[in-house]
């Protein structure tokens, strides 16, 4: 059985929240996949620095939402900034790894920022 399909059987999250938990686990992937290819390189620290943020943060709120966690609502507003943080020094770098990154995250924030007013 797939992610999706597992959180969709979790019946007291609405699709705002199946979504965000969706694009957090995404964005969580794709973040630890630019971190490893930025190891290494001095120039790429802070890249490697804030996806790794990125990953920690996103799947710790897609854990909580999933579980109903009073605490979601908070860690969403720091996921979102970490996500809009990564995406914009990703967006500097050439790197393919990079670029999928700064095409990912802003979805992740976007739905991050919509469970805060939730």
């Amino acid at each position: 059985m797939s992610l999706s399909e597992t959180v969709s059987k979790i019946d007291s999250l609405s699709d705002d929240q199946r979504d965000c938990i969706e694009n957090c686990n995404e964005a969580a992937e794709v973040c630890e996949w630019c971190a490893d290819e930025c190891l290494g390189s001095e120039e790429m620290e802070e890249c490697a620095r804030l996806c790794r943020d990125v990953a920690d943060l996103a799947s710790l709120h897609a854990r909580l939402m999933a579980r109903g966690s009073s605490y979601s609502t908070h860690l969403a507003r720091a996921c979102a900034e970490a996500c809009e943080a990564c995406a914009a020094e990703c967006e500097r770098h050439d790197a393919d790894h990079c670029q999928v990154c700064a095409d990912v995250l802003p979805k992740c924030a976007e739905s991050c920022r919509s469970m805060i007013d939730n």
